[in-house]
């Protein structure tokens, strides 16, 4: 990996980890594409998500190289119970793993999305967070807290070349491009095409007369990295929320990135995920969060006046 010597070196790692990790997937995700025979296996831990050997085999190699960088850890994965791995009985950092995002669709060639985050169970916060993204250009969302104490959030492309993320220019709710975990018809595309105010709000037209206010798709952790590069203007995810490996490492990414994640209330949701114990882990991993993401305080507060709650 290139172009990597701003990173703190447990970053750096991470994301060398996570690339060596796509590159052996991509070409398996492929085969199981062209060839139809996908690998689906019974979901007992999540049992209304797909789930694929592709995952359990992400699951088990991020433990195996995660090891021999760091010796000890706290492992949680979505695809098992948190477990401690290595020699000591409460090591500080706690790594939360989503191994294959979007799995189903990963398995046809056509999105897929690998989402780590290493905790300091001492600071109760992040220090460390890669997403990767299977088959685009850009390849990695990492976020790291270096050593003046501060966070901050970088996008890699394949070509080997990074750019620093941070604020970008402000734009109203008529001129945004917002997203949705939209995919499940009566579970969330329902309730958002019921949501009249917000679609009116998007459909404002400028003082030229065009609507440029957009809903999209996007999927987890890696739609809060789309907010924090600016390729999207925000997330909302107000149906069923999401669970913990979804949300956190683009949380913390776009949290180092300038962003903002508010809960309905309009309450910032903090960094510390209380993930303190095995037991808080576990209950941790069996939350969902509901909230607004956006690259600006302002836009968040105003997708969520145009939020009907009440449903």
């Amino acid at each position: 990996m290139e172009n990597v010597a701003q990173l703190p070196e447990l970053a750096r790692k991470t994301a060398e980890v996570v690339e060596t990790l796509m590159l052996e997937i991509r070409p398996k995700l492929m085969e199981a594409a062209f060839s139809g025979n996908v690998g689906e296996s019974e979901n007992l831990r999540h049992s209304d998500n797909f789930l694929s050997v592709h995952d359990m085999w992400l699951h088990e190699r991020y433990c195996e190289l995660m090891a021999r960088h760091l010796g000890s850890f706290v492992y949680a994965s979505e695809e098992a119970e948190p477990q401690v791995v290595g020699n000591e009985s409460d090591p500080d950092l706690c790594i939360l793993v989503d191994p294959l995002d979007t799995s189903e669709l990963a398995v046809r060639g056509l999105l897929g999305y690998t989402h780590i985050m290493i905790y300091s169970r001492a600071l109760a916060r992040p220090i460390v967070s890669v997403v990767g993204d299977i088959y685009h250009h850009v390849r990695l969302y990492v976020a790291a807290r270096h050593e003046d104490g501060e966070d901050y959030a970088y996008a890699y492309t394949a070509d080997g070349t990074y750019h620093a993320l941070g604020h970008r220019e402000p734009k109203r709710l008529s001129e945004a491009l917002l997203t949705n975990f939209l995919m499940r018809p009566t579970e969330r595309l329902l309730p958002l095409s019921r949501q009249e105010r917000l679609m009116n709000a998007l459909d404002q037209r400028d003082k030229d007369g065009k609507s440029r206010g957009r809903i999209g798709v996007d999927f987890g952790s890696v739609s809060l990295c789309h907010v924090a590069t600016g390729f999207t203007e925000g997330v909302l995810e107000f149906a069923k929320g999401f669970a913990i490996w979804d949300l956190a490492p683009g949380h913390y990414i776009l949290h180092s990135a300038g962003g903002v994640v508010l809960d309905l209330t309009g309450k910032p949701i903090s960094l510390d995920y209380n993930l303190r114990s095995l037991s808080d882990i576990s209950r941790a991993m069996d939350r969902r969060q509901k909230f607004v993401a956006a690259g600006t305080l302002d836009l968040a507060q105003e997708i969520l006046r145009h939020l009907d709650l009440s449903e």
